[in-house]
C-alpha cells in the first residue's frame, strides 16, 4: 500500500492512496426486486397520504437496465420508490470534484473556471454519445469540509470552508444548469454536526451531499495516517437530515454520495436505510490501474448492494483511465461518474 500526501493551505495535509482494492405514503405498492419482478411491500409511515405520480413501470425498466443483466439477484436492489422529481435513474451525473483553495485536490480547483466548465461539458457530451438511453447531466462536487492534520481551534481536525466559496460554486453551477454536491471530511467531528452546518445550502433544490469515510477517524488518529470508516449509523444520520429537509421544504429527493475503496470504510451496509426522500450512491473511490479499480468495484460495490453506484476517475493518478464505454460494461452500470 502506497500513501501520498497533498498540501492544502493553510493547515491541511490530505490523504490519498493507491487502494487494494411510489413513494409509499401510507399505501401498499409494488417495489422492484432482484429478478426484475415486483412484489407488494408494506407501506412506509408518513404524515400525509399521497399517491405517487412516478411511472413505476418505467422506473423498474430503468433499474433493470442499470443492473446490466445481473444473474445473482443482487441487482437491482429492492427499495421503495422515490418521490416524484427524482434525479436517478433518469439521469447520469457527470461531476468534477475539488476545492478552490488547492489545485491538487481535483480538477474543480485545478483549472480556471471557464476552462474547467468547458472540459466538464466535454465529458458530459462523451457520456451522452455513448449511452443515449439516459440523459447525462453536469455537476460540481465541492469539498466543503476538509480533514486537517492539525487539530485547529476546535480540536476536531477539520476545516469548514467559507460560505462565500460555496456561493461561488453555486453560481458557477447555475451558469451551466449543473447540480452541486457539497462533500464533507469529518476528521474528529461527526456526520450530524457537519451536515447540519451545510443545511442552509442543502435546502436548495439543486444542492446534494457527499460524505467521505476515509477521513472519519473515530479513535483519535490523525487524518492521513489511517483510512477512516463510517458505519450504517453514520450514513443514516446523513439520510435522516436530508429526509427532514426534503419533507419540510417540499423538495424532490436528495442524492447522497458515499465514497468507498476498502472493505472497512463502510460497515453494516445492510442497515443503511433507503427512503423515498434520498437516493444513495456508493461511489468506488481511489485510484489505480484498470484491473485494480474493477476488482475494487466488484468487491466493495457489486458485492454489497445498497441502491445506486458510481465510479471516480483520476486524470493524473489512474494511468490509463476507463472510457465511458468500458464502464458501461460494469455490473451494475454506474450512474454517477466523478472526475478528480
Amino acid at each position: 500500500m502506497k500513501k501520498s500526501f497533498r498540501t492544502f493551505p493553510p493547515l491541511t495535509l490530505l490523504f490519498s492512496m493507491l487502494f487494494c482494492a411510489s413513494y409509499n405514503y401510507g399505501i401498499a405498492q409494488e417495489s422492484i426486486i432482484g429478478n426484475g419482478k415486483s412484489e407488494i411491500v408494506k407501506p412506509i409511515p408518513a404524515k400525509e397520504k399521497k399517491v405517487p405520480i412516478i411511472d413505476t413501470v418505467d422506473f423498474n425498466k430503468r433499474m433493470l437496465a442499470l443492473s446490466n443483466n445481473d444473474i445473482t439477484g443482487r441487482w437491482p436492489v429492492k427499495n421503495p420508490y422515490p418521490l416524484p422529481g427524482a434525479i436517478l435513474p433518469y439521469n447520469r451525473i457527470i461531476a468534477f470534484y475539488g476545492n478552490l483553495y488547492s489545485k491538487r485536490m481535483g480538477i474543480l480547483g485545478e483549472l480556471p473556471k471557464d476552462e474547467m466548465l468547458k472540459k466538464l461539458q466535454y465529458e458530459v457530451d462523451k457520456w451522452q454519445a455513448v449511452d443515449t438511453t439516459i440523459k447525462a447531466i453536469p455537476a460540481l462536487h465541492y469539498i466543503a469540509v476538509t480533514a486537517q492534520i492539525e487539530p485547529g481551534k476546535t480540536n476536531l481536525h477539520r476545516l469548514r470552508m467559507p460560505f462565500k466559496q460555496i456561493d461561488t460554486i453555486i453560481k458557477w453551477a447555475k451558469s451551466i444548469n449543473a447540480l452541486v454536491f457539497l462533500d464533507i471530511q469529518v476528521g474528529h467531528s461527526n456526520v450530524k454536526d457537519e451536515v447540519a452546518f451545510l443545511e442552509p445550502y442543502l435546502k436548495l433544490p439543486n444542492v446534494h451531499l457527499g460524505i467521505d469515510p476515509e477521513f472519519s477517524l473515530k479513535n483519535g488518529e490523525i487524518p492521513g495516517t489511517k483510512i477512516g470508516t463510517f458505519n450504517s449509523d453514520d450514513i443514516n444520520d446523513a439520510i435522516g437530515i436530508l429526509t427532514n429537509l426534503v419533507q419540510k421544504n417540499n423538495l424532490s429527493p436528495k442524492v447522497l454520495v458515499v465514497h468507498r475503496f476498502t472493505q472497512g470504510m463502510v460497515t453494516n451496509y445492510k442497515n443503511i436505510k433507503i427512503v423515498p426522500e434520498v437516493q444513495v450512491v456508493m461511489d468506488m473511490d481511489g485510484f489505480g490501474d484498470k484491473i485494480l479499480k474493477k476488482s475494487s468495484y466488484l468487491r466493495y460495490i457489486y458485492q454489497e448492494p445498497v441502491q445506486f453506484t458510481g465510479v471516480k476517475l483520476f486524470y493524473k493518478n489512474d494511468g490509463q483511465m476507463y472510457a465511458p464505454g468500458e464502464l458501461l460494461k460494469f455490473t451494475p452500470k454506474p450512474i454517477y461518474i466523478q472526475y478528480q
